[in-house]
């Protein structure tokens, strides 16, 4: 019965689409503060024998990534949100000035989803008279709660997961020996990167294994480039 239970709850849960916005913008900033900051420590660490030059260029990428990820963030989910009220505000007009292609356009789009003619036409009917608008915007447009911009949600979780992530590498830097820095920073790097992608897997009901192949493989490949680039320019700065 106890397990019946648990069953039924897991049916009635809310799917995961519904995190899918602020998931994104927590995974990619998570993602992007790990790997940047220890890319940036990394190369600095390639190239110098102490650790305050490393220590300084961790904390500027740190605070500058963070700033920028919102930022960008912030800047990019806007421009989307602009897009889709001129649609919505071009549709009211279009509302006004031809309702009947209007509702036309509604029920050929419930007929492509399978509905009959007759059917379509119908729940289009009494759709347009409930909120025509809501229908066109939902339908039409394909904005809805899930999918609708929020840009100022979507920065303070792009540039707050980005600080979270830049300050685990910040601390290996502060608190791990200074002989061998790039390979300790490379480890948890890959460490801290596969627990996110496992914890993102989950709470997004996606693939684990997946997601942890794909972020060490990346991972690997953008800390490697870097620590070549220190390498290349391998002056002491220390």
């Amino acid at each position: 019965m106890k397990k019946d239970k648990s069953h039924l709850e897991d049916y009635l849960s809310p799917h995961f689409i519904t995190r899918s916005n602020w998931l994104r913008a927590s995974v990619l900033g998570a993602n992007d503060g790990i790997l940047s900051t220890a890319s940036i420590a990394i190369g600095v660490a390639a190239a110098s024998d102490a650790r305050d030059p490393i220590l300084l260029a961790t904390l500027a990428g740190l605070v500058a990534g963070a700033l920028s990820m919102a930022a960008g963030e912030y800047v990019s989910v806007s421009s989307q949100t602009d897009v889709e009220s001129a649609d919505i505000e071009r549709e009211k007009q279009e509302l006004i000035d031809m309702p009947e292609l209007e509702l036309q356009r509604l029920t050929e789009i419930y007929e492509q989803r399978g509905l009959k003619k007759e059917t379509a036409l119908l729940v289009a009917k009494e759709l347009t008279e409930k909120d025509a608008l809501a229908a066109h915007v939902r339908d039409e447009l394909g904005i809805n709660e899930i999918s609708q911009a929020k840009p100022i949600e979507a920065a303070l979780a792009s540039g707050a997961s980005f600080t979270a992530g830049g300050i685990l590498p910040f601390l290996v830097t502060l608190l791990l020996p200074l002989k061998g820095m790039e390979y300790s920073l490379y480890g948890s790097a890959i460490f801290f990167l596969i627990v996110l992608g496992a914890i993102a897997a989950k709470t997004g009901g996606s693939s684990i294994s997946k997601a942890i192949i794909r972020i060490t493989f990346w991972g690997t490949a953008a800390m490697g480039l870097t620590a070549l680039v220190g390498y290349f320019f391998g002056v002491s700065v220390g």
